[in-house]
């Protein structure tokens, strides 16, 4: 890894090494006194490709194959808590401010050179917050199903978000029957996009109680009241990106049942971003990584000679 001092990857099952990329380069790096999973494949302008909750760097082989020979470094780093990076024992090592400490940790580390970021669901804020503290660095910006800044006043918590904070309930459903990472199949527009082996790479890294701390955790991240500990971070990552003067797109999944209707608010922010409406649900990058490929090449393209 370009930049960076590499501890070795951890092992992969061969189901799930089978399933990823051609040529991908796989370590773990320091952040913060936690080691992250990264993935990288190909050569070029790097592109940072960040997941949410529950997800991993699996989530974009698919786009990594839609950009397969285009002259870009494609990185996939794991959130701390997720895949195959450390996992925290205690959920309030969550806070966004400190996922964005550890991904600017890699973001310093790395050597990168007018960087393209793709964000989508916790990927978004914990990227938008990090960049907020290097406000030159991006290159440009792929948004995808996420948010970008603090609810608006009046707001009220998705039920998802609102199961989250149940006590005893909250606990049985994440923790004891591995909930959402066991149903990731109910936000898609295509159900049948996460089933079988893909719906399985997703639950195995978060088996067992000792690894599935940060779905609750993550899922408890989002604001619930405007005294929330994530709403000043939400509006520092706003700020930057209302102030941002590279080119950006949007790709949105509509039948995303938690988020799909926050695009419209996302193109009002965002005037003079290229928008792609598509029938996806929240974990797009299954089901239109055409479309995700494409708008990363708009993006990257308006940055090379």
């Amino acid at each position: 890894m370009a930049g960076m001092d590499p501890l070795p990857p951890p092992a992969l099952p061969p189901w799930i090494e089978a399933m990823l990329p051609g040529g991908l380069r796989r370590c773990r790096v320091e952040v913060g006194g936690y080691r992250m999973h990264v993935m990288e494949v190909g050569q070029g302008r790097p592109v940072l490709l960040l997941h949410g909750n529950p997800t991993w760097g699996f989530l974009y082989r698919k786009v990594a194959a839609a950009l397969a020979g285009d002259p870009l470094r494609l990185i996939m780093p794991d959130l701390i808590g997720l895949g195959f990076s450390d996992k925290p024992r205690r959920g309030a090592e969550h806070q966004l401010e400190r996922h964005a400490a550890w991904l600017g940790a890699l973001l310093d580390g790395l050597d990168l050179h007018d960087p393209v970021f793709v964000l989508q669901d916790w990927g978004g804020p914990i990227a938008l917050r990090a960049l907020a503290d290097r406000p030159r660095l991006a290159g440009g910006l792929v948004i995808l199903n996420t948010v970008v800044g603090p609810p608006r006043p009046g707001f009220r918590p998705t039920a998802f978000h609102r199961l989250a904070r149940l006590p005893g309930l909250s606990q049985l459903l994440f923790r004891g029957f591995g909930f959402p990472q066991n149903a990731l199949h109910r936000v898609q527009g295509d159900p049948r996009t996460i089933r079988g082996s893909v719906a399985r790479a997703y639950r195995f890294p978060l088996a067992g109680l000792r690894n599935n701390v940060a779905p609750l955790a993550l899922a408890r991240m989002v604001p619930d009241s405007a005294a929330h500990a994530s709403i000043a971070a939400l509006a520092e990552g706003q700020a930057f990106l209302e102030g941002f003067p590279g080119p950006v797109a949007i790709v949105w999944g509509d039948r995303d049942p938690v988020l799909g209707r926050v695009r419209s608010w996302i193109e009002r922010l965002l005037p003079r971003a290229r928008v792609t409406r598509t029938e996806a649900g929240h974990f797009l990058q299954e089901e239109v990584p055409a479309e995700i490929a494409e708008a990363v090449r708009f993006v990257a393209g308006r940055g090379w000679p």
